[in-house]
């Protein structure tokens, strides 16, 4: 029988709507034999997860999404199998929460500035203790009635090209890599398809991010028809890379997209797990607590 698992998944620690724990028993649910929590820029959630997966028959892979830029083009990158005990990597990731901090900071003023009544204590009254995305903006102004949907906030003020865009500090892809190999983790571009880049600039992206030490490609992603997984995958072996397998599940912030199938049809088997974690030193959670 098969073993499916989902190498990408948000939790309430970021910008997704499952707690952590509760994210472990729904995969339990789904019959999945492991997931990775892969928050924004946190390790925060990995252990309500990993406690809560005691009682289950779930394995949680440690991971992160954090974020590079390449060429002015923004660009995920996935930590799987992250030591937790490692101080130096845990550095790395406060470094780059400051990095969103400041971003944020910005951003919060220039809402101010079109008149909207927002401040950073009322966004961590409606948003504790958990990284802030866009996303999180996105819902403050839909709660406070400034928007009508999500959609409108990211077209009007939240956006790439809206008035109120502000890009994250340029952190190189291989400050990224050499972080996440710190931690001992899997460094894997996430998503490839989603950056707008013809095949040839993804090709050279791909080149580029395997010389800085890149480990795999998400090439099963929800998203993907069966043409473009077959060419990620194809894409991976042509560069010596591994393969990597997510559903990028947010609960209801993407309710289209189901842990661990995706739109439906996603399939990621545990075999994807094993020949990833070969590349990296796999943290014995227990010893974190």
């Amino acid at each position: 029988m098969s073993q499916y698992i989902d190498l990408h998944v948000h939790s309430t620690c970021s910008d997704g709507t499952f707690a952590p724990a509760r994210l472990s028993r729904y995969a339990a649910e789904k019959g999945l034999k492991a997931f990775a929590l892969t928050d924004h820029d946190t390790l925060n959630g990995i252990e309500e997860a990993t406690k809560a997966a005691l009682q289950l028959p779930i394995e949680v892979i440690p991971g992160i999404e954090l974020c590079a830029f390449y060429y002015e083009r923004e660009i995920h990158i996935l930590g799987l199998g992250i030591d937790l005990n490692d101080r130096s990597f845990r550095q790395s990731v406060l470094e780059f929460q400051k990095s969103r901090t400041v971003r944020n900071e910005k951003l919060i003023h220039k809402l101010q500035k079109e008149s909207i009544d927002i401040s950073y204590k009322s966004m961590q009254k409606t948003f504790p203790d958990i990284a802030w995305t866009r996303a999180h903006f996105a819902n403050y102004l839909v709660q406070h009635d400034i928007v009508r949907t999500r959609k409108e906030a990211f077209e009007r003020y939240l956006g790439n090209r809206a008035c109120c865009f502000v890009p994250r500090e340029k952190i190189t892809p291989l400050q990224i890599i050499q972080s996440i190999h710190t931690g001992k983790g899997a460094a894997v571009l996430a998503h490839p398809l989603l950056y707008g880049f013809s095949a040839a600039a993804l090709e050279n992206l791909v080149i580029d991010l395997k010389t800085d030490g890149l480990d795999g490609i998400e090439a099963i992603y929800s998203t993907h028809r069966s043409a473009e997984e077959k060419q990620m995958i194809q894409l991976a072996d042509k560069h010596g890379l591994k393969i990597s397998g997510g559903s990028d599940f947010h609960g209801d912030n993407k309710p289209d997209i189901d842990l661990g199938t995706g739109k439906g049809n996603l399939k990621i088997p545990y075999s994807i797990w094993d020949s990833l974690q070969k590349m990296c030193c796999k943290a014995e959670i227990n010893d974190v607590y």
